[in-house]
């Protein structure tokens, strides 16, 4: 039976002056919605600390969507820290929701965001302290129908016996249709069997239960999901897709927290999808097609959100800010508006063939910190084989614009185990990097007062499903240390510091990509020897997943470097965000040609099949020069 709903903020009020930063615990932040009466309650999990799920954009959308439907009301959970952890299980607490206290497993549903492959293990930990069944067919009738959705949904096989549902892609509207299906679904008292195959007739709804596994001559070794006779649940799931992004509202961070979170300004989602085509990107595919927000909109809206906030920086997110069609326009619009204030507008990554002089002086209207651009790779080769669609000569001018209109800190992020990849392409990020720099002090002089210096950090790449390199294997980790050290070795000036990814944490996170169904137990067993917090460099613990693996008859090496037949079958296929898997295969074959494919939003159309498939289109705001 459902645990009864109550508040039980007493059982955690003695725990806190035992444990570290007891802030993470507190309810009542300005701005966060009040418990409502309703006969439907949902609970929205980011599973890791408040300081990092605290800010999270989705879970914002989504908790302001639900609380604003009559009769329904969203609550929001993050995991606890070890030691508050640990305390709990001690005295018997079950994990309880942050604004009413009330246990998860009294919620009608759970709803997990699934950032990245790394907090798989949090997942069954969550679950775990609210005394919740870790897979879907061990849950009783009464139990939670727990959901999933977020950027790393779309592998969410290696998870996919944990989920009673994951809600592909927009979710602004999913969520209201998913939460009303389940309301109605229990309020007819029909099985527990039943209400899931209702889910499974909600568009983008995908309900794992209701596939089988098949394993043929066509597939992987992990095979393919296909439903089940007689369920109904669609043979592909397709994602959903707001095409109205302006009406949707522009600020959904409306809560103030107590205590310093990772990114403690107010975000502004100023454009969603990116059509650029860079080959490495999940996000670049499976956010299409491009919604522009209007420019007064966005200037409105974040000025608001600034005064209700009382923060003192703006983040323009997306993809790719600079794309946005009258970006310079929102700079100026926020420059004039907060003039004096005191008040930074920061764009996370700029693209290098977007900062000109114009844009240079717009960023620059505010307080300057560090400037972030993305050359990706060490050669115009390589750039090209990734589809960058960036120069030398973009990064070059970029550079000079922003240290003329006074930057003074650079950093680039650059990847690398790229298709193709030669050591002369890792020496040639020492070399951009170099160049860099010497522009900067070109223009700002020489002396050790200029303050000029450039950071690179390079990311290994992890191929992801739904991109043209998911056919790919990962670098082997071996390797990926020898080019890591490669790159140190060529990198001569103090000047430019060097950041690299941990190559086996890559490695973890590559095997999670890869993975179909069968996954499942790795993830389990890595969870039972104790890993939690795989994405934080302190909690990372390779040695317990290299024994879950040998557990479990795997090796970590061979199923994150494994190469796919470009003519199999998926383990994700049952899944679309749109885009087709013809699109994908000739983006691959034109990657080892090293030719490239041109952006739709600049172009002409390049079949990628988002827009007939979806019936949508993008949506630009402005026109350009």
């Amino acid at each position: 039976m459902r645990a009864e709903r109550a508040n039980l903020f007493h059982l955690i009020e003695p725990l806190l002056p035992l444990v570290e930063h007891p802030a993470r615990y507190l309810d009542h932040e300005w701005g966060a919605c009040e418990e409502q009466d309703g006969p439907f309650h949902l609970c929205m999990v980011y599973a890791d600390v408040y300081e990092v799920g605290q800010p999270n954009l989705g879970v914002a959308i989504l908790y302001n969507q639900v609380n604003a439907q009559e009769g329904m009301s969203c609550e929001r959970c993050y995991l606890p820290w070890k030691d508050l952890s640990e305390l709990m299980r001690e005295r018997g607490v079950p994990l309880l929701s942050l604004e009413g206290s009330a246990p998860l497993a009294s919620f009608d549903a759970i709803g997990f965001t699934l950032a990245h492959e790394l907090i798989a293990t949090n997942v069954l930990e969550t679950l775990d302290l609210a005394g919740i069944a870790l897979t879907s067919s061990a849950r009783d009738e009464d139990d939670p129908i727990i959901l999933a959705g977020g950027p790393s949904a779309w592998n969410c096989e290696p998870l996919a016996e944990v989920f009673d549902a994951v809600l592909l892609g927009d979710g602004e509207e999913s969520i209201v249709e998913v939460c009303a299906c389940i309301r109605d679904a229990r309020a007819e008292g029909v099985s527990r069997e039943e209400l899931l195959r209702r889910l499974a007739l909600v568009p983008g709804t995908y309900v794992p239960s209701l596939y089988d596994l098949c394993i043929d001559e066509t597939s992987t070794r992990w095979g393919y999901a296909v439903p089940r006779e007689g369920v109904g649940a669609p043979a592909v799931v397709c994602k959903r897709c707001v095409q109205d992004f302006a009406a949707t509202p522009a600020v959904a961070q409306r809560i103030v927290p107590y205590t310093g979170i990772v990114q403690d300004r107010l975000s502004l989602e100023v454009l969603r999808g990116c059509a650029r085509g860079c080959r490495f990107c999940q996000a670049g595919m499976t956010y299409r097609p491009v919604r522009e927000r209007p420019v007064d909109q966005v200037v409105e809206c974040g000025v608001r959100g600034l005064l209700e906030s009382g923060h003192n920086e703006i983040s323009l997110s997306s993809l790719s800010t600079t794309d946005h069609s009258q970006c310079e326009q929102i700079l100026n619009g926020f420059n004039h508006a907060l003039a004096g204030n005191g008040v930074r507008v920061s764009i996370p990554s700029q693209r290098l063939d977007s900062f000109g002089v114009d844009m240079a002086a717009a960023v620059a209207g505010g307080r300057r910190g560090g400037l972030t651009f993305a050359p990706e790779a060490g050669s115009q080769r390589l750039r090209d084989v990734i589809n960058k669609n960036v120069t030398e000569d973009d990064l070059e001018s970029a550079a000079r614009n922003a240290f003329e209109a006074g930057w003074r800190r650079m950093k680039l992020y650059f990847m690398m185990g790229l298709p193709t990849e030669t050591d002369e392409d890792i020496v040639g990020i020492a070399r951009m990097a170099e160049r860099v720099l010497e522009i900067g002090r070109e223009v700002v002089g020489r002396g050790p007062k200029s303050g000029v210096s450039v950071s690179i950090s390079v990311a290994v790449l992890v191929p992801k499903a739904f991109t043209p390199f998911q056919w790919c294997g990962q670098l082997d980790p071996d390797e990926v240390r020898r080019r890591q050290q490669l790159l140190l070795h060529e990198v001569r000036d103090r000047a430019i510091r060097v950041s690299y990814h941990d190559a086996d944490v890559s490695l973890v996170e590559g095997a999670l990509s890869k993975m179909g169904r069968a996954g499942f137990p790795l993830v389990r067993r890595a969870w039972e020897l104790g890993c939690r917090f795989d994405a934080w460099t302190s909690e990372f613990r390779f040695d317990l997943w290299e024994e879950a693996a040998r557990d479990c008859g795997f090796d970590l090496v061979d199923l994150a470097c494994e190469e796919f037949p470009l003519s199999a079958r998926l383990p994700w296929e049952h899944t679309s965000p749109g885009v087709d898997k013809g699109f994908l295969q000739r983006e691959w074959l034109r990657a080892t040609r090293g030719v490239t494919t041109s952006d739709c939003t600049r172009s002409s159309c390049v079949g990628c099949g988002v827009c007939p498939t979806l019936g949508v289109s993008n949506v630009i705001q402005g026109v350009r020069a």
